[in-house]
């Protein structure tokens, strides 16, 4: 099967990391990018839910967020007694491995359209549930060593008003009050564009990605292992979760495709200001530097094939 060009895209981004080339999008480009993302995102998910009964979200959204708090603290347990990373590293590198990454998420998605499998704008609303859950176990989780730790409410407003959680939940309440026909107008924007958009977000994380490698190199070679085989058995997990749940394949793929993923958007902030001595270039190498590409090159696919076997 031929490669999707938003996979390209990273791969060319790598590429010139690895050479040293000066290729690189202004942040104020990508800052609107990933606004753009997150309200599209949030639009179709809202859409979706104004179409359905929004109380049939409740239960599976409980399901994923318990399997989501078992995930952190087992990657928080690995990481601490079988890694020997401290407690407080070892905390904020599991948060990152217990939320989620959007940018994998919609990847996946384009995956499953170049594929022709269907899938539900509602999972727009598990991604939005499941990225805070493992933040707020993995400050509880760090604060027990950590000198001076970051203020609660600060911590708290940093989940709950940051920029991903904010848009996304944003996007979907304006999704679920205009519905299909309010938010008609914008499609073209929104929703015909989008996979441009994607295009230059991986274009730049290839960049990103390269340039994590030297501190992944001074990290040692257990968060490299950990960065492939904790996802990998994550996604397991995760596809379980939803075939009981009874999503459709569709669905269990983005599910797997969640859990196996790691933030490096949310959690890198809210560990900021969790748990301020956290090393988090130990907890972000191995998620850029191995789990990110890991997913979007070979994951997916390995994950649609699982969740088919599965079913």
């Amino acid at each position: 099967m031929a490669i999707d060009p938003v996979v390209l895209f990273f791969v060319l981004g790598l590429i010139g990391g690895f050479l040293k080339s000066d290729l690189e999008l202004p942040k104020p480009f990508l800052e609107a990018l990933t606004i753009f993302l997150l309200l599209s995102l949030g639009l179709k998910g809202g859409v979706a839910i104004s179409k359905s009964d929004p109380t049939t979200l409740i239960i599976p959204a409980i399901a994923l967020i318990v399997g989501a708090l078992v995930l952190a603290f087992l990657a928080f347990q690995i990481l601490f007694r079988v890694g020997r990373l401290s407690r407080i590293d070892a905390a904020a590198t599991a948060a990152h491995y217990g939320s989620v990454s959007v940018i994998t998420f919609v990847v996946a998605q384009t995956y499953l359209i170049k594929i022709g499998q269907p899938f539900g704008a509602q999972m727009a609303f598990y991604l939005a549930v499941l990225e805070v859950p493992a933040l707020i176990l993995a400050a509880a989780l760090g604060k027990r060593d950590e000198a001076t730790p970051g203020s609660w409410a600060e911590f708290t407003r940093e989940l709950i008003f940051g920029k991903s959680v904010l848009l996304l939940i944003g996007g979907m309440a304006i999704g679920a009050i205009a519905g299909e026909k309010g938010v008609e107008p914008f499609a073209p924007l929104f929703f015909d564009l989008f996979k441009g958009v994607v295009c230059f977000l991986l274009l730049e994380l290839g960049v990103t990605t390269a340039r994590q490698f030297p501190e992944l190199k001074r990290s040692g070679v257990f968060l490299g292992a950990f960065g492939i085989g904790f996802p990998l058995a994550a996604a397991v997990f995760g596809a379980v979760i939803a075939k009981l749940l009874g999503f459709t394949l569709g669905d269990q793929t983005l599910v797997a495709v969640l859990f196996a993923s790691a933030s490096y958007i949310a959690a890198p902030s809210a560990m900021r200001v969790a748990l301020p001595h956290a090393n988090l270039g130990v907890a972000i190498a191995p998620v850029l530097a191995i789990t990110f590409p890991f997913n979007v090159i070979f994951g997916i696919p390995l994950y649609h094939h699982w969740v088919s076997l599965l079913n």
